[in-house]
């Protein structure tokens, strides 16, 4: 796909916009109702980590009803439900059919800065562009984290990052090492576990959350007590919140709790911290039991929430008895396992992504690499970013929210044109 044809003098865009994810597009869709000439700018193609960057039977963890890209809510009949990779690809796509964004895909960004005069440069593998203003939409999630240890791992046991993972199938016969239990961990881990596989699963600090409580989701709950509606900068945990892992649920099969007690039960085998690797023996630390408890914690501390909630607006609600743990691990849990004697053929490293910035050559960053800004605004002059996970709420990077950070940010290149636009006149004068 290429729906970039109108080219201004020179290659020259009043609005230049870098990726084309759903933060690229929705930006776009505002400009291009705004009459604003713009080129998003896209190195892979529209969609592309929906496309291949997820597994099998990966689905959304958070209801239909809340994919709200601008101008374009969810459509389909299921809306309490989970949409899977191809609908979200499908909905993506019909979103981009709706009003024809102009994209030029295969465009790798290289380098971005500002010339003599104050105009931004943007130089790609497809040429070079220029702009008055520029939005980075690539979102946050840039380079997979496998850490160096994993280079002590014999060639013939294969390893692969979660962004590779395809389905069981895909990997060698015989046991699985999976490293994190974040989102995609704990959900890796239980497709494998549900097609037979042998799974031994290295377990974090990643916190839980229940699927359902008192008679609805609980993502419905929290929509009715503002939670998604809630700035940064009001979190108890401040934009400290944007460092934190996100809590492991999942909409599989109609969206259900991930309860890693319930796998130990079954037979997959859990561990705590990954903490090294030598010839070929993974070591791990002692803390799954407060792993375990402090997720579990987290998830109750939720429906306390919602308990205060529903007593607050005198609304009517079943009753619900609260989580008794299953299980709990044994003394002996072991620290060790020798990766050959039990046949483990494949490792996951479930262990997240980290930002990559150092093509933007303005002094905005902090000392790791993230952008300052204020809601996506920042003190470059006409400089955003947009798709940034917890950017203003936690919806930014996500469906629910983008919508709203990007018509914050068509707002301030709105009012940027029109101050230029008045400099421009009174010189002329």
């Amino acid at each position: 796909m290429n729906l970039a044809e109108k080219k201004t003098a020179d290659n020259h865009y009043p609005v230049l916009v870098i990726g084309g994810g759903q933060a690229g597009l929705s930006i776009s869709y505002y400009l291009k109702k705004e009459g604003i000439d713009h080129l998003v700018l896209e190195k892979n193609r529209i969609g592309h980590a929906w496309r291949n960057e997820r597994w099998d039977t990966f689905c959304l963890v958070t209801p239909n009803w809340q994919c709200t890209l601008p101008g374009f809510p969810y459509d389909g009949d299921d809306p309490y439900g989970f949409m899977k990779k191809d609908d979200i690809v499908a909905y993506l796509d019909r979103f981009v059919a709706s009003f024809q964004p102009p994209v030029q895909e295969g465009s790798v960004v290289t380098r971005l800065h500002r010339d003599a005069t104050g105009v931004y440069v943007v130089e790609t593998t497809q040429g070079d562009y220029s702009a008055d203003q520029v939005v980075v939409a690539v979102g946050g999630y840039h380079l997979p984290i496998v850490p160096r240890v994993a280079e002590k791992l014999s060639a013939d046991i294969v390893q692969i990052h979660s962004s590779e993972y395809l389905n069981p199938e895909s990997l060698p016969e015989g046991e699985v090492l999976v490293v994190g239990t974040g989102q995609s961990g704990c959900q890796i881990a239980e497709d494998l576990h549900l097609a037979g596989r042998r799974v031994h699963l290295c377990v974090g600090d990643a916190p839980r959350v229940a699927r359902t409580y008192r008679g609805k989701d609980v993502v419905e709950w929290l929509d009715k007590m503002k939670y998604y509606d809630l700035p940064v900068e009001k979190h108890p945990l401040g934009t400290g919140v944007r460092e934190k892992t996100n809590h492991y649920v999942t909409g599989r099969d109609g969206g259900r709790d991930i309860d890693l007690r319930k796998f130990a039960l079954e037979g997959m085998q859990l561990y705590g911290r990954f903490e090294g690797l030598s010839n070929n023996v993974a070591s791990f630390g002692s803390g799954l039991a407060s792993y375990l408890d402090g997720a579990d914690a987290v998830s109750e501390s939720i429906k306390d929430s919602i308990d205060k909630f529903i007593d607050a607006n005198d609304i009517e609600a079943p009753v619900e008895t609260r989580y008794v743990p299953i299980w709990q691990p044994p003394a002996d849990i072991p620290d060790s396992l020798d990766l050959q004697k039990n046949n483990v053929s494949a490792v996951i490293w479930c262990v997240g992504f980290r930002t990559d910035f150092s093509w933007i050559n303005e002094a905005i960053f902090d000392g790791r690499g993230y952008p300052g800004h204020d809601r996506g605004v920042t003190s470059a002059p006409g400089l955003y970013f947009l798709g940034l996970p917890w950017q203003y709420t936690w919806g930014s990077g996500r469906f629910s929210g983008i919508a709203r950070d990007a018509e914050y940010l068509l707002d301030h290149i709105l009012s940027r044109r029109t101050v230029k636009s008045a400099q421009t006149m009174s010189q002329a004068a």
